[in-house]
């Protein structure tokens, strides 16, 4: 009779693959944008949360100022968070659609005139500025006005109210979150130019050399657009409502962060991004805001479900800046 078959060892169980290691990337301290844990850094953030929604994880190191273009052309990190475009970088760095506008602008008191679009006709004015801030050549190149280093956005805010300053330069973002918290104080004692002095695109970049390069800048240009459009944009920025193109079809909707809007409409949302030049001929965009909510459009106010208007209850929400010396 013929030997019975060896039994066969069990095959061994499947394992799973070892997670990829986090994307290292860089930056230069930029607060609010840019800065180490605990501290307002809504870049950061916001590309992390992206990032995570792609499928990667990555983890961001702060360098020296100055040091950040060599570091990642030498392949010490694989990318940033925060970039403008340069052709410098366009080298060797492959950049993701912007996702966030740096727009500086003119803050002055209730009843200034902050229609100046160059420095120079703030000619003899006393003008603040954020000591360490990136401004960009515009502002370096600047003969005036006379521009004065403070410590914070806010603490120059504060000298404004106290008329220390004529005006401030700053962010858009935070000026948002400034009228946001504080409409009514803010309302009445502060303008805000409606147009910028200084406008910067923010990218994501990655080595163009790092394995997947144009996948994972893909993946994360796809989730920026998904957050824009479910509200997880405007809760990593702090903010309850965003205004911005959802569908592509040349019509901002407001979007908010969560599905309750709260009980009254709100006056507008922040805009991501600068509205495209307009084509000479072309209708002019209607004046009333449309909603977006819960993946639906809704042309007015009152065509929101009433369910949908109810106060939010997601009390974990947190803002992203806190204003503790605008005491009013």
């Amino acid at each position: 009779m013929a030997d019975a078959p060896a039994p066969q060892a069990p095959a061994p169980a499947p394992t799973e693959a070892a997670p990829a290691p986090p994307i290292q990337l860089a930056s230069t301290p930029w607060p609010p944008f840019t800065d180490t844990e605990g501290k307002p850094r809504v870049a950061i953030d916001l590309v992390h949360m992206a990032l995570v929604r792609a499928g990667y994880t990555a983890t961001t190191s702060i360098v020296p100022e100055g040091t950040l273009t060599q570091a990642l052309e030498r392949g010490e990190f694989v990318g940033s968070v925060a970039l403008w475009r340069s052709a410098e970088r366009e080298a060797f760095l492959l950049y993701s659609v912007p996702y966030l506008e740096n727009r500086m602008v003119l803050v002055g008191r209730a009843g200034s005139d902050v229609r100046a679009r160059t420095f120079s006709e703030l000619s003899g004015k006393k003008v603040g500025i954020v000591e360490g801030y990136a401004y960009g050549p515009e502002l370096e190149a600047a003969r005036e006005p006379k521009f004065v280093k403070g410590h914070s956005e806010e603490l120059n805010l504060r000298a404004l109210l106290d008329k220390k300053l004529d005006y401030v330069i700053a962010d858009s973002l935070l000026m948002a979150h400034v009228f946001e918290q504080y409409p009514h104080q803010a309302s009445e004692r502060l303008v805000v130019a409606k147009e910028p002095l200084i406008t910067r695109t923010l990218h994501f970049a990655v080595r163009r050399d790092f394995p997947h390069a144009a996948t994972i800048v893909a993946r994360f240009d796809e989730q920026i657009r998904a957050m824009l459009a479910d509200g997880s944009y405007n809760r990593a920025l702090g903010l309850n409502w965003v205004s911005v193109d959802v569908d592509g079809d040349g019509r901002t909707e407001l979007v908010p962060r969560t599905d309750r809007v709260g009980v009254r409409p709100p006056s507008g949302g922040y805009n991501v991004l600068s509205a495209p030049a307009v084509p000479a001929g072309s209708p002019p965009a209607p004046e009333t805001p449309r909603y977006y909510v819960g993946g639906k459009h809704y042309e007015t106010w009152d065509a929101v479900p009433d369910d949908r208007r109810r106060e939010p209850d997601d009390d974990k929400f947190i803002k992203q800046f806190s204003f503790t010396a605008l005491d009013w």
